[in-house]
């Protein structure tokens, strides 16, 4: 097929174009907010641009900007893909053995409210499957690295094994992470979910069984 003979909305954009006000929907969902585990349903679009052949909308203009910088880190993820390596290593320097695991990671900060809040429920859940091959691994991007989370690790006592996060090669930017909290549920080197900001214990906690040896 020849597609200097497809009419222009049909062949999808190498970059993003704007559409104009007047072509905007009564409603949708915001493109940037949806990515960034935000989403608050349909709403009148400020903006829109169309991104290979798909069109995509923003609840306020000024997210237009970065949406058109790097699109590719707005599309929805591809599961299941390839996990990067994970060669992590526990705060006493010992190496996590995670072979065969379920494992949950969990990317994370000190100085991260949301972080810290959603520490008790994968407490709960790390207790409670870990005989069935289950680990949480909460990896740290604390750029103090050990000064900031020893001790924070002695007063929270989590029943799970916390990492630092490379600063010469961080795993988070393999991983793709733009914001934390961000977790992703990894099993034999492929990641299977992810989810970003704040998530329901009982979503979790299924998506997790669901990939358990029975």
């Amino acid at each position: 097929m020849n597609l200097f003979l497809l009419p222009l909305a049909l062949v999808p954009q190498s970059a993003p174009v704007d559409i104009a006000k007047k072509a905007l929907p009564k409603a949708a969902q915001c493109v940037v907010c949806s990515s960034e585990g935000e989403g608050h349903g349909l709403e009148k679009p400020a903006a829109g641009v169309r991104y290979k052949g798909r069109e995509f909308f923003f609840c306020n203009a000024k997210e237009v900007g970065p949406f058109k910088k790097d699109p590719e880190a707005f599309m929805p993820p591809v599961l299941p893909r390839k996990a990067p390596e994970l060669n992590l290593r526990a705060l006493d320097g010992s190496a996590l053995d995670l072979k065969g695991k379920v494992v949950l990671l969990d990317f994370w900060a000190t100085w991260c409210k949301p972080c810290v809040a959603a520490m008790p429920s994968l407490s709960k859940l790390h207790t409670k499957l870990a005989d069935r091959g289950f680990s949480v691994v909460g990896v740290s991007i604390d750029q103090d690295g050990l000064k900031k989370v020893k001790p924070f690790a002695d007063k929270h006592r989590l029943p799970y094994p916390l990492a630092l996060d490379s600063t010469k090669d961080p795993l988070w930017q393999k991983f793709g992470v733009r914001q934390i909290p961000a977790m992703f549920l990894v099993k034999d080197g492929q990641i299977l979910m992810q989810w970003k900001g704040k998530v329901d214990e009982k979503v979790l906690e299924d998506a997790i069984r669901e990939r358990l040896t029975k």
